[in-house]
């Protein structure tokens, strides 16, 4: 499941006609760029919600096989978002990513593919020391303890990818929330983990944030 309904009002006149996730860096779409990381785990299928020029992203995405869950007439957040497309990507546990971010290393989706243990864990994010974090402000969303187990706290940073169960949506009672509601139940129960990468990424979240985009990348292919 990749998130790709947001407004992206950071970006500016840059998003006026455009989705963000239909901006490019180097050439090629932010969409596209996570949908070929997304190659490796061969999912059975592959969604991508929208609302904001939704139109755009569904012509977009023609003839790829890529569905599209189409939020309106309301955005549904992350996770009214991936709630509403339980339907199309079934009952088991799912990937879901942003996409707005550009990485320098290992795949992302193989290394949470190789840590995730199921009997242990509810969710699995993959997050990064603070300095790998270009273009990222802040101190950080969570802290990790020996076993890899997550709670809140400055520390590192979720990167936008991450291995969870659903079956918990069920119980949220509104239409438009976020994941962290569904994340703050798994860390009260101990099954909150997250798995640290250990290359770079970049927030492509505001105009400044294309452009350290672009040097990383300029800086993979050296």
């Amino acid at each position: 499941m990749l998130f790709a309904a947001g407004f992206g009002t950071r970006m500016g006149e840059l998003t006026r006609d455009t989705p963000k996730p239909l901006l490019k860096v180097a050439g090629k779409t932010l969409l596209d760029r996570t949908l070929e990381l997304t190659t490796v785990i061969a999912a059975e299928r592959t969604i991508v919600n929208a609302h904001y020029h939704h139109q755009k992203v569904a012509e977009h995405l023609k003839g790829t096989g890529v569905q599209v869950s189409i939020e309106l007439p309301d955005i549904l957040e992350t996770g009214g978002g991936l709630r509403n497309a339980l339907p199309l990507l079934g009952d088991g546990p799912v990937f879901t990513s942003n996409t707005d971010a550009v990485w320098h290393g290992p795949n992302p989706f193989e290394m949470l593919r190789d840590a995730w243990r199921p009997d242990d864990m509810d969710a699995l994010l993959l997050c990064l020391p603070k300095e790998n974090a270009i273009g990222h402000k802040g101190t950080g969303d969570f802290v990790l303890n020996e076993v890899g187990q997550i709670r809140r706290g400055p520390g590192v940073v979720y990167s936008g990818v991450q291995i969870l169960k659903t079956g918990g949506l069920a119980d949220i009672a509104e239409t438009s929330f976020s994941l962290n509601v569904l994340w703050d139940k798994m860390c009260a129960s101990g099954r909150l983990y997250g798995l640290t990468y250990p290359g770079k990424w970049c927030d492509v979240g505001s105009p400044e944030g294309l452009q350290l985009a672009e040097g990383l990348l300029e800086a993979k292919d050296v």
